[in-house]
């Protein structure tokens, strides 16, 4: 059995969270101290779904978000490269009359240019090989005026904050990911992604890049997590 790692090939990835899938959110929801609902809560906030919107949730893993999103009245594709988190996902809401189900892959998105109002990715960026190309992939597959919402593990600021976070993730998670996950060697990966990942302003440069305009941050929770935003512009010749 191949283990992911901080080279994120996609095979090892997609098969990590095959073996995760069933039990994924609930472990999330007890790693975070019951913290994830109200990120997921300012994520849909961001967002602002509504009726007749299409929005792209991009590693969506079970569906969790786009549940909240579909909810509220917006047309959701659920897209998720693991096999075994798309099966988990219509398994809790594939009946639901606005989620859309897709398997792919988030580095060359299976959609037309300029499809959906709104793209969204919360907490799988980071496990993506490429997430540059990712992030040009998202801007590709948005409309013009449209959006891109990230809600991904960050940096907290302040160093009080920050170390007694890294001192939990070091000590505290992996007893806690031993009680309750079906394959804790999995949580090793994951730890060891947040720690590499950027920080807010490097993210905000990534989406620049990309193409983004009017990006901003806002921290949740002192920075452990962050909602990136950014605008694809007006195309000039409309």
């Amino acid at each position: 059995m191949s283990n992911a790692d901080l080279e994120k090939r996609p095979a090892d990835v997609s098969a990590m969270f095959d073996r995760v899938s069933r039990h994924y959110d609930l472990t999330n929801d007890v790693l975070s101290a019951g913290v994830a609902p109200y990120w997921r809560t300012r994520t849909r906030r961001t967002i602002d779904p509504r009726p007749g919107q299409r929005i792209l949730d991009v590693a969506a893993g079970t569906g969790t978000v786009s549940r909240i999103l579909a909810d509220r009245g917006a047309e959701v594709t659920a897209l998720d490269f693991s096999e075994g988190m798309i099966a988990e996902g219509i398994r809790r809401h594939g009946d639901h009359p606005r989620i859309e189900f897709v398997q792919g892959d988030a580095t060359d998105l299976p959609f037309d240019d300029g499809v959906f109002d709104v793209t969204t990715v919360s907490f799988g960026l980071r496990n993506v090989q490429r997430p540059m190309q990712a992030l040009r992939e998202m801007l590709r597959v948005t409309r013009p005026g449209g959006r891109i919402v990230i809600c991904e593990f960050s940096t907290p600021g302040n160093p009080v904050v920050r170390g007694a976070y890294n001192a939990y993730m070091t000590y505290a998670m992996p007893t806690i990911v031993r009680a309750v996950s079906s394959d804790p060697e999995a949580y090793d990966y994951l730890f060891e992604s947040i720690r590499a990942w950027p920080d807010q302003p490097e993210l905000a440069r990534w989406l620049r890049e990309a193409g983004y305009e009017q990006v901003a941050w806002r921290d949740l929770t002192y920075g452990i997590s962050a909602l990136h935003r950014g605008v694809k512009p007006l195309d000039p010749t409309a």
